[in-house]
């Protein structure tokens, strides 16, 4: 039996105004796991769903297991054993764990009837088997997005597929899972499962890839033992250029104004009287493990979601936020770490996302939409962020997710917003576009905008702001200046581990 489990030979695809893929190639064997990477819009995503037998190439051909296969629908790909795991995930809310796992694929009863116990046993015994304490019975919203996740890689698990398509797997998991997870992967590999496994957490292939391949703008550029790369490389072949820092150069130094006045925050059961400052042209980092609150925080702060008591104070003077079209008219703007459900209209025109935070700018008369100053003002965007669209109307669903990200940015900058909470900012966008991202925030800090950066990734936390606030299950365990601290330090207070209790540092 052949080592060679599939091949891409010389593969396109093209969509409306874009060339995704351009004669690329690839190769995975037998108990392989092997990286695919690529900034946003390198053509990634592409492959996999042709792979998957969601998309059909143009030219080109894929041999499975020796032989040439044509794949008409995902149906058809699950069934010859190539299994997804896609970074969105693709689970049913309403039904139950083990419901969700085998839909479609239900075990069935002598007459014919949907025989629940024995599915919840084969959930159970499967759900053991990746060291996951979820109850088969349970509804899948009932669940954390973590767990979510594990359920989605359960399902692909389920149908013992030869190869194995991780989009994005970790995106969404604690580092307990994670470990889980390579676990997980470790084992499939000893079984001769193929892995194709695509991140942006560059720093985690170290420990499960034996091969990477590298695209950039739709083509091939390089594939490589991991072990006979560097970092430094993959970045370079990724980009096209050499980023001389992972984060850029902070040369801005905040004012001693207050931008914003956050004073005990309660939201019962969440958050416990919480309280800090954050300064003009200042970049606040808000870390803690999952669960700590943070996301919580902030949509508090934006009106998204009621408090029991506490205030918000701008330029010195309450602001009354009830919704977060108060906090929206107060200057206040929440770049939600689910953009494609609370950030974008995805169906909408690149355009219209871009101005719909501020229509009266470009109205006639605050009635008539002007499409003239409309495409003015997002032509502006796309220059200044390097938004990578064929086309000004280009519908946002069709973008990579990196520039869908940076389309929320510049929703925000037409509305002229002074404080801007970034909620996992970089999550799922690549090496790259994190640069441009990280530049961003650095550029508005210098025009005086306050920003705020929630972040599960600490050496992003360490990189970019001036100060950090670390939660704990609701609490505000400690406010540090970054210059002083260390990872270890915050992870401490983090895991609600004190030590010597570090004064709070508001300025």
């Amino acid at each position: 039996m052949s080592d060679m489990l599939l091949q891409v030979m010389d593969v396109s695809k093209g969509f409306p105004g874009v060339q995704a893929l351009d004669k690329v190639s690839f190769e995975l064997k037998r108990g392989e796991v092997h990286a695919l990477v690529g900034e946003n819009g390198a053509g990634k995503s592409t492959l996999m769903k042709i792979l998957s037998g969601v998309h059909r190439p143009d030219a080109g051909s894929i041999i499975y297991k020796g032989q040439e296969v044509h794949f008409q629908n995902a149906r058809e790909a699950s069934a010859a054993g190539i299994g997804i795991i896609y970074q969105e995930l693709n689970l049913v809310p309403h039904l139950t764990v083990a419901q969700n796992i085998y839909i479609g694929r239900e075990p069935r009863t002598l007459l014919g009837y949907i025989d629940d116990r024995k599915m919840n046993v084969d959930a159970a015994e499967l759900l053991g088997r990746l060291n996951l304490d979820i109850d088969p019975a349970i509804r899948l919203n009932q669940l954390p997005i973590s767990k979510q996740q594990m359920v989605e890689i359960a399902k692909a698990l389920s149908r013992d597929s030869e190869v194995l398509i991780m989009d994005e797997p970790t995106s969404a998991l604690t580092e307990s899972e994670i470990e889980e997870l390579f676990k997980v992967i470790h084992d499939l590999r000893a079984r001769g499962v193929g892995i194709i496994y695509i991140s942006h957490r560059l720093d985690e292939l170290k420990h499960i890839v034996d091969r990477i391949t590298i695209f950039r703008d739709g083509r091939y550029i390089a594939t490589s033992d991991y072990a006979a790369i560097s970092m430094e490389e993959i970045i370079n072949k990724m980009v096209g250029r050499t980023l001389a820092n992972i984060f850029p150069a902070r040369a801005n130094v905040p004012t001693e104004t207050r931008l914003l006045e956050v004073r005990n925050i309660v939201r019962p059961g969440i958050l416990k009287d919480i309280s800090f400052d954050l300064f003009q042209g200042e970049i606040l980092g808000i870390a803690g493990l999952m669960g700590a609150g943070r996301s919580e925080l902030a949509r508090a702060i934006f009106g998204a979601d009621p408090i029991a008591s506490g205030q918000v104070l701008r330029d010195g003077k309450r602001l009354k936020i009830h919704s977060p079209s108060d906090a929206i008219a107060n200057g206040i703007a929440y770049l939600s770490e689910n953009r494609k459900e609370e950030g974008l209209a995805t169906k909408m025109r690149l355009n219209e996302n871009v101005t719909m935070a501020n229509l009266p700018a470009v109205s006639r008369h605050f009635t008539v939409i002007s499409r003239a100053q409309e495409l003015e003002a997002t032509r502006t965007f796309v220059r200044d962020l390097d938004i990578r669209t064929p086309s000004l109307e280009q519908t946002v669903n069709n973008l990579s997710g990196g520039n869908q990200q940076k389309v929320v940015v510049a929703k925000w900058l037409y509305r002229d917003s002074r404080i801007l909470i970034f909620d996992e900012p970089t999550r799922g966008i690549d090496v790259g576009a994190k640069f441009a991202i990280y530049e961003l925030m650095e550029q508005l800090a210098r025009r005086g905008v306050g920003v705020i950066m929630i972040s599960s990734e600490l050496p992003e936390i360490l990189g970019m702001t001036d100060r950090v606030l670390v939660l704990h299950e609701g609490r505000l365990m400690a406010t540090l200046r970054t210059r002083d601290t260390s990872q270890e330090e915050i992870l401490n207070f983090a895991a609600g581990f004190t030590g010597a209790a570090a004064a709070p540092c508001q300025g």
